[in-house]
């Protein structure tokens, strides 16, 4: 830890990347509904317009597809946009102007232009926002060859991660997670958690893995605290960056104990999980005692009611009795 190094919340230490950022370099701009004079749906852009302006604090209309064009256009004309889509939900607005332009350019360009943007979005559940305000939709993202998928979940990692991803030349799509916003962590302006891409080992454990990302590298870490008291042992790494990924210090974490978990809050089915634990299985098969298993959400779309809500995605108690079966076959009470 250096001098640098404070207390404060996850949105503090985006707003914080946001304005160091904006300081450091001229072309960085901020847009989105209501970005500017009220703050942000979820205050992350607080005051940045009394330091700033309204020239390089944008209030928009209300439209995500004019939001996330225009932010194309311009980061082709040499700025760097960061465009704010309130709700990760509100994809499906903006995907030809993400998938099909900023995704490709630099490609269809020849590299003579690129589209170093930045789509900042939140997502997941906590709030009991209902089905159209709630999804986990990284995967849809991820698919999409050209661009970057960032899904911070420490408050060091939403600073330094916000400020790597403004330095790219290719599109990143940077979703933060809704339930995070208030949780506070040390924040070290002078110390990344991890260079670009690469995962971090948030606990040590020698009996299995637990790989996940945003919120649920949390609700790992209070499983693997259960799992300790019933003598097992769990590693749980922090992927971060979904696009890129390396994978290699996962790999040999899983090739050293044989048994492996992909926690996520997205639907099972279809989900960046299966893509882990294809990976996984593919590179450590010799090595596997076990099959890779899937912890992820319900097939359903998420419930407005907190109890259905909390019901719908993986607990730190069904990670812990999933891992205790993976270990050693224990089934728990409610099998």
């Amino acid at each position: 830890m250096t001098a640098a190094a404070q207390t404060a919340t996850y949105r503090e230490a985006l707003r914080e990347a946001l304005a160091d950022a904006m300081r450091a370099d001229g072309d960085v701009i901020v847009m989105g509904e209501e970005v500017g004079l009220y703050g942000g749906a979820y205050g992350v852009t607080k005051d940045l317009i009394g330091e700033f302006g309204a020239a390089r604090v944008l209030d928009t209309p209300i439209s995500e597809a004019g939001i996330v064009g225009v932010a194309v256009g311009a980061a082709m004309t040499g700025l760097r946009p960061v465009a704010e889509i309130m709700y990760v939900d509100f994809a499906g607005l903006v995907m030809d102007q993400l998938g099909n332009q900023a995704a490709k350019i630099r490609y269809m360009f020849g590299g003579q232009t690129g589209v170093p943007m930045v789509l900042r979005t939140q997502g997941g559940t906590g709030r009991s926002a209902a089905a159209q305000h709630s999804q986990s939709l990284e995967s849809w993202f991820a698919h999409v060859p050209g661009l970057r998928v960032v899904m911070p979940a420490t408050v060091n990692d939403a600073y330094h991660l916000l400020r790597q991803a403004l330095t790219k030349p290719d599109p990143v799509v940077f979703i933060e997670h809704k339930a995070l916003y208030v949780s506070k962590g040390t924040l070290d302006k002078d110390k990344p958690d991890a260079p670009w891409g690469a995962p971090v080992l948030r606990r040590a454990g020698g009996d299995a893995v637990i790989v996940a990302y945003s919120r649920m590298v949390h609700e790992a870490l209070a499983a693997a605290e259960t799992l300790a008291e019933r003598g097992v042992e769990a590693a749980v790494w922090d992927l971060r960056c979904l696009n890129p990924m390396d994978l290699d210090p996962i790999l040999e974490s899983v090739r050293a104990c044989g048994r492996a978990a992909v926690v996520t809050e997205s639907c099972l089915t279809g989900g960046f999980a299966a893509e882990l634990s294809a990976q996984i299985s593919e590179h450590c098969f010799d090595r596997l005692e076990e099959p890779v298993i899937r912890i992820a959400g319900e097939d359903v779309p998420i419930p407005v009611a907190p109890d259905l809500e909390a019901a719908s995605i993986p607990t730190p108690g069904l990670i812990a009795d999933a891992m205790a079966w993976l270990v050693s076959r224990e089934a728990p009470a409610w099998a």
